[in-house]
């Protein structure tokens, strides 16, 4: 599947698309692309949907932005320009940082959103910084760092393996499943991009992701993550006012790739019950 493109929000952005109906837009986080979804949209499209994954801002072949912006609601903008010129409304499915921009575009907008549905990340609002949450995340500090970079491109990408192995540790991968992921981040231009969405953190959250969801909203969690258990998404119940449901499949942080096929049913099933409004 070779990638199109759109501008949206200024920039030029790559894309993956699959499918004809209402609009799904399934956007990645990190390490990863817009292939992430590639064993889950032929299901979405074959249920009756057009799957659109986006490639995120830096990740080729979507444009570096000249203003290095990569704050969150930056990237709930994206998504927000993207809904907007593929038709106005859509389902959002987003993953990791695609969660992340996901809950803040909801907020921001949710007169576009049909449905809300997060993968892998409960709302942020609803996560208490303890030691031990602190010392799991503990990346998200160390790809602050000026040392990330280079960090980053050792060893062939090590230090993305040994991510992905922490957050998923069941999983057990062939050496050709990142290797898009590894693709993109040997540009330099690319890696510093996907690193600034870490350095545009801040220790208070953004007003968007601190305000209530109330559009209706699914969050899958991964019932082997290691990191963001069924609970921890239990608990971000109090983050939504309208129907929330949490569906617990299995495997960890990348589950929808771990378990293709649980996945993608589930999350078809979640998009013929609740995304016709």
């Amino acid at each position: 599947m070779e990638p199109r493109t759109i501008t949206a929000n200024g920039l030029r952005f790559g894309y993956l698309e699959q499918g004809t109906g209402p609009l799904v837009l399934m956007v990645h986080g990190f390490p990863d692309t817009a292939h992430t979804w590639d064993k889950t949209m032929p299901a979405v499209a074959a249920a009756g949907f057009r799957a659109v994954a986006p490639f995120t801002r830096g990740y080729k072949p979507t444009e570096v932005p000249s203003d290095g912006a990569y704050d969150v609601e930056t990237l709930a903008r994206d998504v927000l320009a993207l809904i907007d010129a593929f038709g106005g409304s859509a389902i959002l499915v987003g993953h990791d940082w695609g969660a992340a921009a996901a809950y803040a575009a909801a907020a921001l907008a949710p007169e576009r959103i049909k449905l809300l549905v997060t993968v892998g990340v409960p709302h942020p609002r609803s996560l208490v910084p303890t030691p031990w949450l602190l010392w799991r995340i503990r990346h998200m500090a160390m790809l602050r760092w000026r040392s990330a970079h280079a960090r980053m491109k050792r060893d062939d990408f090590a230090y993305l393996d040994a991510l992905v192995k922490r957050w998923s540790p069941a999983w057990q991968y062939g050496p050709d499943e990142f290797a898009h992921v590894k693709q993109v981040f040997a540009d330099d231009a690319c890696l510093d991009a996907a690193l600034g969405y870490y350095r545009a953190l801040r220790a208070r959250l953004p007003a968007s992701q601190r305000a209530s969801i109330t559009v209706p909203a699914v969050a899958f969690a991964g019932e082997h993550d290691p990191t963001l258990a069924p609970r921890a998404f239990e608990k971000a119940r109090t983050c939504f006012t309208s129907s929330y449901e949490v569906v617990q499949v299995p495997g960890g942080h990348f589950m929808h790739r771990e378990h293709p096929e649980h996945f993608a049913t589930e999350l078809v099933r979640v998009l013929q019950d609740k995304g016709q409004r």
